[in-house]
């Protein structure tokens, strides 16, 4: 993957079980739609009102295909329509970065020096 969009949610933080409801639903639509789900991430200790999402794509054309899916997704359109009823996003914000070789999913190496 040569994109990573990393999605910086405000969440209103007592409606917590809702955003973890929308990300889990995400768990499934996003691959369907060509996204490679990196993960969504909840906080849990110190700020509790930001939560992430990260999306990886091969170019900036698998993304703007993956968008064009998820608007016609009807899973998609429903859980976006939920986010919205429900408003326990506050507001969203999306970067776009690329990785840097050798440095993604390294393991630890405990021990070594």
């Amino acid at each position: 993957m040569t994109l990573t969009c990393f999605i910086r949610y405000q969440i209103d933080p007592f409606q917590r079980d809702a955003f973890r409801q929308y990300a889990e639903n995400w768990g499934e639509i996003i691959p369907r739609c060509g996204g490679h789900l990196i993960g969504y991430f909840l906080p849990h200790e110190g700020t509790n009102d930001i939560a992430w999402g990260l999306v990886a794509f091969d170019s900036l054309a698998a993304y703007e295909a993956y968008r064009a899916r998820l608007r016609t997704d009807p899973a998609s359109v429903e859980n976006f329509r939920m986010a919205q009823t429900k408003r326990f996003i506050l507001r969203e914000e999306r970067t776009f970065t690329e990785v840097v070789d050798g440095t993604l999913g390294k393991p630890a190496q405990p021990g070594q020096r």
